[in-house]
Order: C-alpha cells, then structure tokens, then sequence
C-alpha cells in the first residue's frame, strides 16, 4: 500500500469508493467540496493504493493558514489495516511543508465516528473543529 497524489485518471475509481463508504448526504456535500478542493489544489488530495486499486482518500485543505483534514474514506475490506492513518500522516506532512500555523481535523456529523482513527494519529479533542465558520470548500448556506 502506498500513498500518493490524487490525478484526474483517478476520479471514476474514486466516485466509486466514496459512493459505497459514504452516506448518500454525505456523499453529496463531499463531492462538493472534492470538486472545489481539485480546483485550488490538487496536493492536498491524496489516494490510498493497494495493488494499484484505489482503497483510500483523504481530502485536506488550508483555510485562514490552518491545514484541515476534511474527509476520509477507506473501502470497506480494507480498514483497519493502517491505511487511514497513513493517509493521514501523509497529508500532515503536505500540511508542514507549507507551513501552516495549525492542523486541525473538521468535525461534523458525518466524521464523528472517525474521531478515533485521528486520536490514534496522536490528535486530541483540541484539534477538532466543530467551529460555525465554514471552511472555503465546503458550500456556503443561503440565509
């Protein structure tokens, strides 16, 4: 298993995983943001590989000069095997090498349950947002 950026190539293979592991909602306010992020930045979006099979992705962004993590996601018959938490430490090091101020992981109702995966990564409950202020990928609510 290794780790790498995400390419255009990979964006059918992808889809497929996040629409079996996610929600439906989930699924939605994801690709979304997936999207938004793949038009400002690439490189913090990055696959999980296992035989040259798509198996994981981690999206992460930098808002405000903080570096987020915003959504993982693991194909079933391959978690708990180490690779959510190498995604993780992977895009802890594309967040240094930009030097950002603070990582913090994005909490909402949908990652709750991946909380510990990132407690295990060495993140404590001060490093999870559950702020009101949206994150520039994901979609703003009209008033």
């Amino acid at each position: 298993m290794h780790v790498r950026s995400f390419q255009l190539a990979d964006t059918p293979s992808v889809t497929k995983l996040l629409q079996e592991v996610l929600t439906e909602t989930c699924y939605e306010d994801t690709m979304e943001a997936f999207a938004r992020q793949l038009s400002w930045d690439t490189e913090l979006v990055l696959i999980a590989e296992d035989d040259e099979q798509i198996v994981g992705i981690i999206i992460g962004t930098i808002d405000h000069n903080n570096g987020y993590y915003y959504r993982i996601a693991v194909a079933e018959r391959h978690q708990r095997k180490g690779i959510g938490r190498a995604m993780i430490e992977a895009m802890k090091q594309r967040f240094l090498q930009r030097k950002v101020n603070k990582i913090m992981v994005t909490v909402d109702v949908h990652n709750e349950i991946m909380l510990p995966i990132y407690e295990s990564a060495g993140y404590r409950s001060s490093d999870f947002s559950r702020a009101a202020h949206r994150l520039s990928i994901i979609k703003k609510v009209s008033s």
